[in-house]
């Protein structure tokens, strides 16, 4: 049995064995849904500088009110993707001979260790891109339309199809 690496002693069960470690690919990146949502946001962003202009020409700090609808436009255009960004550049990986961890640290949030475990019934799913992504669990989330399933994993990694073979040799040897 080899021995547990520093800062995974009181974690790790008896016997549980690190097999790899790593970290997202935390570039900036834009998908598609960045793009529509961007457009709007600019078009939001453009009516609050119009607004702000019009407000200060007339005299008055009333201008001041069209700050916020400007910070709203600017997250909403260019916020969603350097936030995503900023949250794989804080998150690290671990997969070891009975769970994948995935540990973040955010302003918002703090720091967090979640555990899933892999077993034969891990919905085990490889994404090719690249980088690619391993998902192995789903958590229902809810918004003003209803509930929708997000899938759990480690998200931009170049090692993807090396990982995911690893979770299906740790299912098999359950078996």
């Amino acid at each position: 049995m080899s021995a547990t690496p520093p800062g995974w002693e009181g974690i790790l069960d008896a016997g549980e064995e690190v097999l790899w470690q790593g970290r997202p690919d935390g570039t900036l990146s834009v998908r598609l849904s960045d793009a529509v949502q961007g457009f709007f946001g600019f078009v939001f962003t453009g009516f609050a500088l119009f607004w702000i202009f019009l407000a200060a020409s007339s005299g008055g700090f009333f201008w001041v009110f069209g700050l916020i609808p400007l910070g709203v436009g600017l997250g909403m255009s260019i916020g969603g993707p350097l936030w995503r960004a900023y949250r794989l550049r804080h998150t690290w990986y671990t997969l070891t001979t009975q769970r994948a961890f995935i540990a973040t640290d955010n302003p918002v949030s703090g720091r967090n260790l979640m555990a899933y475990p892999v077993t034969p019934e891990s919905p085990l799913k490889l994404v090719e891109a690249n980088p690619g992504s391993v998902h192995f669990a789903e958590t229902t989330r809810r918004n003003k339309n209803g509930t929708f399933t997000v899938p759990v994993g480690f998200e931009r990694i170049h090692d993807a199809r090396d990982v995911f073979a690893q979770m299906r040799a740790i299912q098999k040897e359950a078996k």
